[in-house]
């Protein structure tokens, strides 16, 4: 056979072949998803940012695209960031205006733990105790609001042990409805116990429902919030009319911070976390333009959290 026939007949079977490939495109696209998706996701995370976080995730907010990922199903403890679920919960069980009374569940706070500084009898809103809990990262805002909830989830004459077990019930189940089924949770703030654990990915498709939430979206994005605070039985009234004590929450997410040496313009959240067991932890979100994305780092140092969280943003946003 000569070269010129051998030329014609390749040219003639590569013909057929697009030929079928067209005819069968619907057919073998989803393959072709599946076999790229499955290569990008265990890429090497070499090809992305160097973290010094034991695990990271990149997602893009709207979509859910996973745009990096570093050891992002590996079980660890998830620290305060546990409190973007709790918030999530509370979100959908109470209104943010609806007055909250601290109570007993306020005296089991634990040597060194982050607070809010809330007494037992206080009066405020929920909106103002889910800033106490997720700025400042108050453990005992946390417990208050999940006594609260769990109360109405699960009967009013509930001790607060027991409002605190039902409140835990309901973040499993919300965890799980949501697709992070790698996770669980024994507390409403993540104060370490080896029972309860998440996973990068897990942590970003729930911070990815909490940022539709816009109550949630406006708490994690400021830098301080004012909360006034009234006597149980009393009503709450601002500074300005009187009656009411108010206090300031600082938001621990350095990211946000103008003067912190850290800060990223775009970054709209979310929320720090930190134990001995965990390490820093952060869970992050920045905007530009219509893009929004979001990022987990688990397991860092006190300050490589931060810088770590800075580069996976930047990827993200192709900076």
């Amino acid at each position: 056979m000569s070269l010129k026939r051998v030329h014609v007949a390749v040219l003639a079977l590569f013909g057929i072949v697009l030929a079928v490939c067209w005819q069968h495109a619907d057919q073998i696209r989803p393959y072709a998803v599946s076999v790229w998706e499955a290569a990008r996701q265990t890429a090497n995370p070499l090809s992305g940012p160097q973290i010094k976080g034991q695990a990271g995730l990149v997602i893009n907010a709207g979509t859910g695209e996973t745009l990096y990922a570093k050891h992002e199903n590996e079980r660890m403890y998830p620290a305060s960031t546990t409190k973007i679920l709790t918030a999530l919960i509370a979100l959908e069980q109470a209104k943010p205006d609806e007055p909250v009374v601290v109570g007993d569940e306020v005296n089991l706070r634990e040597p060194d733990e982050a607070s809010a500084g809330l007494r037992a009898g206080q009066r405020l809103t929920m909106r103002d105790l889910l800033a106490a809990m997720l700025l400042p990262s108050g453990n005992d805002a946390a417990r208050t609001i999940a006594v609260f909830v769990g109360r109405k989830a699960c009967g009013s004459k509930q001790t607060s042990a027991q409002a605190l077990d039902c409140f835990a019930g309901l973040m499993n189940s919300k965890a799980a409805k949501l697709g992070a089924k790698h996770s669980h949770f024994v507390n409403p703030n993540g104060l370490h116990d080896p029972q309860h654990y998440s996973t990068a990915r897990d942590l970003a498709i729930i911070a990815r429902k909490a940022m539709e939430m816009d109550e949630f979206r406006q708490i994690v994005a400021v830098n301080e919030y004012k909360a006034t605070v009234g006597a149980s039985g009393k009503t709450v009234m601002t500074a300005a009319g009187g009656g009411g004590q108010t206090f300031r929450y600082a938001n621990r997410n350095l990211l946000l911070q103008a003067d912190s040496g850290f800060y990223m313009q775009g970054v709209n959240g979310i929320k720090t976390g930190f134990t001995d067991q965990a390490g820093y932890c952060l869970v992050a979100s920045a905007r530009q333009g219509r893009e929004e994305i979001i990022s987990v780092v688990l397991h860092s140092t006190q300050t490589e959290v931060w810088t770590d969280s800075k580069s996976l943003l930047e990827y993200g946003l192709g900076f």
